[in-house]
């Protein structure tokens, strides 16, 4: 599953303008597995394909944390992962943000670079969450324009991920799947699949995963987040604190039949386990992600 190096992050561009510049499954570079990371010697390196990060966490002009995704990128592609910037908010976007982030991509040269679909912000204040957008012809319109500053900052097609929420608006008009559908089609962006995030809106909001993912184009996918949850007698909690569950597994076979290899994330942000049990839900990942190019070759040499 190793495929280390810039090499292994040739730019592949989909039909949306997003690039798919890695492959295989990654994890999340967290500061506990730093040492691992860090080893001098590649043989001892993690078994994994990629990471992603935080980019909010690297937006300083120095430090450790730094150092360490630099030489880690010597290696490995990476995900620039952002979770601060609120696209949907009615507040004017931060340019002091999309600079820092402009800064951090022309440093570290990311595979890929993603958002949420959410906002966070009013004018004047700032929740530092992923609060959900009304799906609405009038939020597609102002994130539409959102998106389009966003890359034309940049320089490059962004990702926009689907996220769990807990309300859904009266006057909703877009399924979240539909929206980010034509979001992908008015701006040239792509979508980060959350898949886990699918599953706990099915069981938060009795909605179809199934019937999202074929909502979407298969050419707009450009990364899987794979990660646990948490279920509770009010709701499923989407806090990355766990394994990959069974159902969210089953989901996400359904969506290499449907996505084909896209490149794969396991999350995991909350009591962070040991790196060794990452890898191995990065071989779980991997296992059904060759599973499935193999049944897709044997289909294919069946109808020669």
């Amino acid at each position: 599953m190793n495929a280390r190096g810039r090499g292994a992050a040739s730019a592949v561009v989909n039909g949306s303008g997003a690039a798919r510049a890695f492959a295989g499954v990654g994890v999340g570079l967290r500061h506990a597995h730093y040492g691992a990371f860090m080893s001098g010697e590649r043989s001892a390196k993690p078994a994994v394909d990629w990471v992603e990060v935080h980019s909010e966490n690297y937006f300083g002009d120095g430090g450790y944390d730094l150092h360490v995704l630099e030489t880690v990128r010597r290696d490995l592609p990476v995900s620039l992962h952002g979770v601060g910037l609120g696209l949907g908010s009615a507040a004017p976007l931060d340019t002091a943000h999309l600079g820092r982030l402009k800064r951090l991509c022309e440093r570290i040269e990311p595979a890929v670079v993603s958002e949420h679909l959410c906002w966070g912000a009013t004018p004047g204040s700032a929740w530092h969450d992923l609060l959900p957008m009304p799906l609405s012809e009038a939020s597609l319109d102002h994130l539409c324009a959102r998106v389009a500053q966003m890359q034309d900052v940049l320089g490059r097609a962004v990702l926009i991920e689907n996220v769990s929420t807990y309300i859904r608006f009266s006057g909703d008009t877009l399924g979240e799947a539909a929206f980010l559908a034509e979001l992908a089609r008015r701006t040239g962006c792509g979508v980060l699949l959350d898949v886990n995030n699918l599953y706990v809106n099915q069981c938060n909001h009795g909605e179809d995963a199934l019937a999202a993912m074929q909502a979407l184009p298969p050419e707009v996918v450009g990364e899987i987040h794979l990660a646990g949850h948490r279920v509770t007698p009010a709701a499923v909690i989407d806090d990355h604190g766990s394994r990959v569950a069974p159902a969210v597994w089953s989901l996400y076979e359904a969506a290499l039949q449907r996505f084909g290899a896209v490149p794969t994330l396991i999350e995991w942000d909350t009591g962070v386990p040991p790196l060794e049990v990452l890898i191995d839900e990065a071989r779980l990942a991997g296992e059904r992600m060759t599973q499935r190019a193999k049944s897709g070759s044997a289909a294919a040499e069946a109808t020669e």
